[in-house]
C-alpha cells in the first residue's frame, strides 16, 4: 500500500494502537499528524518518523485542539486526507451506582464528543478537497453491556451511531466513513481492564490479545478502494474473512 502525498491525522497517538498506526502510515510514505495529550511521546515519535511527521499537543475533548490539530496538516501539507478517531480511554472503571460523576463524564467528552469534535473539523475540509476517509475506532462495547464500562459502552455506542450519520451525511461529498472493531488488543489499556478485576474481559491472559500492528493493519487496508464495500459500516477483526483481506492470516 502506498500513501506517498496522503496526509493522516492519527488521534491518541502516543501509544498503543494510535502509535502503530502513525508508524504504519509513516512506512507507507504517508504525512502524518499526531496527536495526544503527551506532548513529550508524540514529540518522540515524531522524530523517530523524521521530517513527514508533526506532532500536536492536543485533548479531543477541546473542540478548539483538533481544529488546530487539522489547520496544521493543512499549513504543513496541504490538506487532510485521512482521520484516525482512535483517542478513547476507560478509567476509571466502576459500578454506576459508585461512579463519580465527573470522571464519567469526562469519559463521553473524550470517547463520544472527541470523536464529533474530530469529524466536525476534518469534514468541511475533505469536502472542499473532494474526498477523504474518516475511521472511529470502536468496540464490541459499542453493542454489548459489561459490568463497570457503562461510560465506555455508551461512548462507543454513541460513536458508532455518530460514524453512521457522517456517513450518511458524507458519502455524496466524496467522503469514506467506517468504524473498526479491533477485538481485545495488547495496548495499556488491558492492563487497567485487568487491574480493575471487573467483568470477563478483565480475566484474559495477555496472550488472548491481538498486537496493536493488526488493527493498524486494517486501518491502511480500509483507506483503499479494496475496502469500498464496507463503507458507511462497522468492521469487526474478529471476523476471520476481514483478517485475510488485510493479510493477518
Amino acid at each position: 500500500m502506498d500513501f506517498s502525498g496522503k496526509t493522516v491525522l492519527v488521534t491518541g497517538a502516543s501509544r498503543g494502537i494510535g502509535a502503530s498506526t502513525a508508524r504504519q502510515f509513516a512506512s507507507a510514505g504517508a504525512n502524518v499528524v499526531l496527536t495526544a495529550r503527551s506532548e513529550s511521546a508524540i514529540k518522540e515519535l515524531a522524530a523517530e518518523i523524521g521530517q513527514n511527521a508533526r506532532a500536536v499537543p492536543c485533548d479531543v475533548s477541546r473542540y478548539d485542539d483538533i481544529s488546530n490539530a487539522v489547520q496544521v496538516a493543512c499549513d504543513s501539507f496541504g490538506g487532510l486526507d485521512v482521520l484516525i478517531g482512535n483517542a478513547g480511554v476507560i478509567e476509571p472503571i466502576s459500578h454506576l451506582q459508585s461512579a463519580d460523576p465527573d470522571a464519567w463524564g469526562q469519559v463521553i467528552d473524550i470517547n463520544l464528543k472527541g470523536v464529533f469534535y474530530g469529524m466536525r473539523a476534518a469534514m468541511p475540509v475533505m469536502t472542499e478537497a473532494g474526498g477523504g476517509t474518516i475511521i472511529t475506532i470502536s468496540s464490541g462495547a459499542a453493542s454489548s453491556a459489561l459490568e463497570g464500562w457503562s461510560h465506555y459502552c455508551t461512548s462507543k455506542a454513541g460513536a458508532a451511531m455518530l460514524t453512521r450519520c457522517a456517513d450518511k451525511e458524507g458519502r455524496a461529498s466524496g467522503l469514506r466513513v467506517m468504524g473498526l472493531s479491533p477485538g481485545t488488543v495488547a495496548t495499556e489499556m488491558q492492563h487497567e481492564i485487568k487491574a480493575s478485576g471487573i467483568n470477563p474481559v478483565s480475566q484474559l491472559d495477555w496472550s488472548d490479545h491481538i498486537p496493536p500492528d493488526w488493527p493498524a493493519r486494517a486501518l491502511m487496508w480500509m483507506c483503499t478502494k479494496d475496502a469500498d464495500e464496507f463503507v458507511g459500516e462497522e468492521i469487526s477483526l474478529r471476523n476471520e474473512d476481514i483478517r485475510k483481506r488485510v493479510g493477518l492470516i
